[in-house]
């Protein structure tokens, strides 16, 4: 592995915390930036034995139900830091929702609606986690990391609000 790509190094940062299992890490991404930063199940199966064969992680115990735990390698701490370093490139915003909303007047009223009053529900969810998340954070960083999560729920509830269901 010549280069770190960004969901390998979100797991590698997640394997600094300790050792992890695919699934603990899904569950942990999903928990820590999942408001900004999505990693798929996939994505963490198809990284975990490229990082191992680049041996930046090692397998740890076998778990129940044959779960596999990842353990971060020097060499994986190494990469991990010359990835924090390095220039971030730009951001790629991926969002299913707002990709339907350009496409929202091909749905009928009803169709809209529904669109709009699943997601914000779904943001309101986002927004009250992104606001306990902040109460609990434990240092600087986090926390404003967290306040963005608030920020990018209330944008998309925003959002919502703007669009004409009728």
């Amino acid at each position: 592995m010549s280069e770190l790509n960004a969901t390998a190094a979100a797991l590698l940062g997640l394997l600094h915390e300790g050792p992890a299992t695919g699934g603990q890490l899904v569950s942990a991404a999903r928990d820590r930036f999942g408001s900004f930063f999505s990693v798929t199940r996939s994505q963490v199966y198809r990284e975990l034995p490229a990082l191992a064969d680049a041996g930046l992680v090692r397998l740890g115990k076998q778990g129940p139900r044959s779960s596999q735990q990842y353990l971060v390698t020097a060499a994986g701490k190494k990469a991990f830091k010359g990835w924090l370093g390095s220039e971030p490139g730009p951001d790629h915003l991926r969002s299913p929702l707002i990709l339907r909303l350009v496409h929202a007047d091909a749905l009928t009223v009803k169709q809209r609606a529904a669109l709009i009053d699943s997601a914000k529900k779904v943001y309101s969810e986002e927004h009250e986690a992104a606001k306990a998340a902040v109460k609990a954070a434990d240092g600087a960083y986090s926390k404003a990391v967290a306040e963005f999560g608030v920020a990018r729920a209330k944008a998309v509830l925003k959002l919502l609000d703007s669009i004409p269901t009728s």
